[in-house]
């Protein structure tokens, strides 16, 4: 379709808008040279659409609420391509921010309802050829944007350790189809913990690889600085053997160096905990809203780690502290101008965008900014605030301020091989009752970022595990490690696991299919 020529109001509105002092002769002066540029929009359309790739059929459907344990999928589907390959014969669900072609996308969100994407994610092809069979979409956050499972569109996430309890987010329709047992494996993305919370939340493994270790093409971004996708499973071997399928360059994201090596990330497993040297974060313990038994459960793990034969220390990162506060600006405005503003892609940046996704979700947005959740109310009221009051000043403090926070770490894994400290302060809370206030559903969302956040910022690899139980729920240990060194920190965790003999599952979990 041809782009509108716009008239005197249109012109004389944006003009407005910028404060450009035209009067209304000056802005018809304008107007045929305006029309004549915008004519390259039209010949742009024209060659990309004659090449544009046609949505495929793909069988879908949505389930029904008896098929739908914990409120968990979105979509169902059962899309295999390959019998043979490393994950031939399992099952994956792909969160709802990534692309599936032919199969319906929401990212969550009434904003984005209705979009079918006509190419699938990198990752999802990786799998595909990998043998995998495509099990379905995972419900995930409204926007990805909070870590409780508690503002999609389609209702809250329910856990399958407790059912009054989020899942986890913004992942958690990933975390919970996983944790009970529904599919052997799923994808995450993560931008402020958004795969190691649910893995903590609902006892399992998730790793968020090193940034630009795995290619974001086709998945729906939050911030091109911090988006990440990776593997939430039961055991750390799979999560290493998903992590082998989805990582390399792809061509497309130019968040990957030119020079990207993968690594054998099975294999290292079999290195055992022999020689690995771990420190103990100490201002990741004792924060803000932590809960004593939290810190003691992942203590308790760390004692595991000393008993499998790993060297044990306490180190101290003090900027760890200020990571969080990095993270906001970042997240905040970041996400403002490139989630929101610009329509999810953002500009200036060489990768594969998605045409279609943008003018679906902006036409969408624009038309009813109600539809957007407490969390991007308040990403919006904040960061908008700081964009027009500073002009970008505050994010660029941030920025700046990222490879500072990340020297710490690497002062610390300078000294040792992986870092270790609680996922999340606390375990899974209860969900939001339906008359909740936002500073309750922002309470509940935005409580447990204080550990993860940091990682998305600097782009250190980060994995999740279980450490025991405390009272019946779910805590997590995270492990973090040097810069495209993903497989040592697969390896200290898959240690720590034959350590302790495997995780335990919920007594709803069932086998899965």
């Amino acid at each position: 379709m041809p782009l509108p020529t716009p008239d005197h109001d249109a012109l004389a509105a944006v003009a407005a808008g910028y404060g450009l002092g035209l009067s209304a002769a000056e802005v018809d002066e304008y107007a045929p040279v305006v029309a004549g540029l915008l004519g390259s929009w039209d010949v742009v359309a024209e060659l990309y659409e004659a090449d544009a790739p046609a949505v495929p059929e793909r069988p879908w459907s949505r389930p029904e609420a008896a098929d739908n344990p914990y409120n968990a999928w979105y979509v169902r589907t059962s899309i295999t391509e390959s019998s043979t390959g490393p994950l031939a014969g399992r099952t994956v669900a792909v969160k709802d921010n990534t692309a599936v072609a032919g199969v319906p996308m929401t990212n969550g969100s009434m904003a984005v309802e209705g979009f079918v994407p006509s190419t699938d994610a990198t990752i999802v092809r990786r799998l595909l050829d990998a043998g995998a069979t495509i099990a379905g979409k995972a419900v995930c956050e409204d926007l990805c944007f909070s870590g409780a499972g508690i503002t999609a569109s389609t209702g809250h996430v329910e856990n399958p350790w407790d059912r009054t309890r989020h899942a986890g987010g913004s992942s958690g329709g990933s975390g919970a189809l996983v944790a009970g047992g529904l599919v052997d494996m799923a994808t995450g993305g993560d931008q402020g913990g958004s795969i190691r919370i649910p893995a903590s939340d609902c006892g399992l493994v998730g790793h968020k690889p090193t940034w630009g270790l795995v290619p974001y093409t086709g998945a729906f971004p939050i911030e091109a600085t911090i988006d990440h996708v990776g593997p939430i499973t039961r055991t750390v071997t799979d999560a290493a053997l998903m992590l082998s399928v989805i990582a390399g360059r792809d061509g497309n994201d130019p968040r990957q160096p030119a020079d990207l090596q993968v690594q054998d990330y099975l294999g290292a497993l079999g290195a055992g905990a022999r020689g690995l040297r771990v420190g103990v974060v100490r201002e990741g313990f004792g924060l803000a809203g932590s809960e004593p038994e939290t810190d003691e459960s992942v203590r308790a793990a760390v004692s595991a780690l000393a008993d499998a034969g790993m060297t044990v220390s306490e180190v101290s990162v003090p900027w760890h502290l200020h990571g969080p506060r990095i993270w906001d600006v970042i997240a905040t405005e970041g996400a403002t101008a490139q989630m929101i503003d610009t329509y999810g892609y953002g500009l200036n940046w060489k990768g594969l965008y998605d045409p279609e996704v943008m003018d679906h979700y902006g036409r969408r947005w624009t038309e009813d900014g109600s539809r957007f959740p407490e969390t991007v109310n308040l990403v919006l009221l904040a960061g908008k605030y700081g964009l027009d009051t500073t002009h970008g000043r505050h994010y660029a403090m941030a920025r700046n301020l990222a490879p500072k926070l990340a020297a710490a770490y690497d002062a610390a894994l300078a000294e040792v091989d992986v870092l270790v400290m609680p996922t999340l302060p606390m375990r899974a809370t209860e969900r939001p009752g339906p008359d909740a206030r936002p500073p309750e559903i922002l309470g509940c969302a935005l409580e447990m970022l204080a550990n993860t956040s940091p990682f998305d910022v600097t782009g250190h690899p980060a994995c999740s595990v279980p450490a025991p139980l405390a009272d019946g729920l779910p805590v997590g240990m995270m492990l973090v490690g040097r810069q495209f060194d993903d497989a040592t920190v697969l390896r200290a965790a898959h240690a720590y696991e034959q350590a302790v003999g495997g995780f335990p599952a919920p007594a709803s979990a069932t086998a899965a299919v």
